[in-house]
């Protein structure tokens, strides 16, 4: 394991995670899935991230400013980013965004039942600011 105890988190060190939303995760008619999807990918992406600058996990100790811009729907592939913004002695702010980069396609005409497509630009579905807290540096 890396030394972090003399070194202090670097501002704009991002990590960036992709996953595929499954069907089991539909929440709301037109197959949408609910907004504490996001946060909890927020949650992982902030975790690796303290992992990174910090040598720890870190706990979650709050979130501001969160907006739901465009949804999420099952069958997405989504793009979620941390982004180290402020570093203090024990706390860490971080904005969040997540991002559709691929969608279902089979409404379109004529496509097959498992179309899709990679959406170019992606959709911004989901930002926030947060703040997690890491143990004292020795």
């Amino acid at each position: 394991m890396t030394d972090q105890s003399q070194t202090r988190p670097e501002i704009g060190a991002t990590v960036v995670h992709r996953r595929y939303v499954p069907y089991s995760h539909a929440h709301y008619a037109g197959n949408l899935v609910d907004g504490a999807y996001s946060l909890a990918a927020f949650g992982d992406v902030a975790t690796e991230l303290c992992i990174r600058t910090d040598g720890d996990e870190g706990l979650f100790a709050s979130y501001s400013d969160v907006q739901f811009t465009a949804p999420v729907r099952v069958g997405d592939c989504i793009e979620i980013e941390a982004e180290l913004v402020r570093a203090g002695t024990r706390s860490r702010e971080m904005i969040f965004t997540v991002r559709v980069v691929a969608r279902s396609a089979a409404d379109e005409p004529g496509a097959a039942p498992s179309a899709a497509r990679v959406l170019r630009p992606p959709i911004v579905a989901t930002t926030a600011r947060g703040v997690v807290v890491v143990p004292p540096r020795d």
